[in-house]
């Protein structure tokens, strides 16, 4: 599991909205100049972030882009699914069908990695905007 650079500008770009508040918005322009993100990338991320739900675009000369839920309410873990899709360690885990060794159901190594994606993902959804909000960046 690679939390890409795709993922890396997301958690910009959510954390910049956070910082505006709930019923606020950015223009795209503005928000590819503070979070030095190539513009022809962030609507392209933005686009994922409104279909899953995180991100509210808004049309026309005043349009731009807010959050839809309160920061607290989005964690790290949201923001990977929503770019990336489901998080998943190794392959075995999503599909038992997807082992190569056919020992899916009672492998050492699946159970282990099964323990690592279980620990990954509650860290990343310890992890809020809210808490990210309020330090530096």
């Amino acid at each position: 599991m690679n939390i890409n650079q795709e993922s890396d500008y997301a958690f910009r770009i959510i954390l910049m909205l956070s910082k505006e508040g709930l019923d606020n918005k950015l223009d795209a322009k503005s928000l590819a100049e503070q979070g030095n993100i190539p513009l022809r990338f962030l609507l392209k991320l933005t686009r994922k972030l409104t279909q899953a739900g995180i991100v509210k675009s808004y049309r026309g000369v005043n349009g731009g882009y807010a959050i839809t839920k309160e920061p607290k309410d989005i964690t790290l873990k949201d923001v990977v699914e929503a770019i990336q899709g489901p998080i998943i360690v190794n392959r075995c885990i999503y599909d038992k069908e997807a082992c190569s060794a056919n020992k899916a159901s009672h492998c050492s190594i699946h159970k282990a990695l099964c323990n690592v994606q279980n620990t990954l993902l509650d860290e990343l959804k310890k992890v809020t905007f809210e808490q990210l909000k309020n330090d530096p960046w």
